[in-house]
């Protein structure tokens, strides 16, 4: 029984291994590209730049870029707490969701957005936000791998 407990770890941790690889590059990858496009792009754009509207649109992509990298170092956050401490923290879970909501905020075009998925994009930003505020105020002591514990 004690092999098959080695076996399944050493599964784990060559699954999770790889998970981060994978995402780290993916990160790597994704911010050259983000930079290359700025650098690119972002000097043309700025002399189409006339109005406020205008404007808005650019930042948005540029946010929207950013934020898929913060999600992927997010996720890579939870993979490395996951090998530490043997469970997903809740809180990270919820955050990387609020993330993805919020990357999805940031790109809706509020004027033709219908108001059933405005309300629903309401409802999910909430619920996350609810969740991960109970969590937090929850005050359970989250193992640390130091040994130290969490609020």
């Amino acid at each position: 029984m004690m092999s098959l407990r080695k076996l399944m770890r050493g599964f784990e941790l060559t699954i999770i291994g790889t998970l981060i690889v994978l995402l780290c590059a993916m990160v790597v990858l994704g911010t050259i590209a983000l930079v290359l496009l700025m650098v690119r792009n972002g000097v043309a754009r700025v002399g189409e730049v006339t109005d406020a509207e205008t404007l808005q649109i650019v930042m948005q992509r540029g946010f929207g870029g950013a934020l898929v990298v913060l999600l992927g170092m997010e996720l890579i956050e939870t993979l490395k707490q996951y090998t530490a401490e043997h469970h997903v923290r809740v809180e990270i879970v919820f955050l990387v969701g609020l993330i993805a909501v919020g990357r999805h905020v940031i790109q809706v075009d509020y004027a033709h957005a219908p108001m059933g998925e405005l309300f629903g994009m309401a409802a999910v930003i909430l619920s996350l936000a609810a969740g991960y505020f109970l969590v937090r105020r929850s005050g359970v002591q989250v193992r640390k791998p130091d040994g130290g514990g969490a609020p």
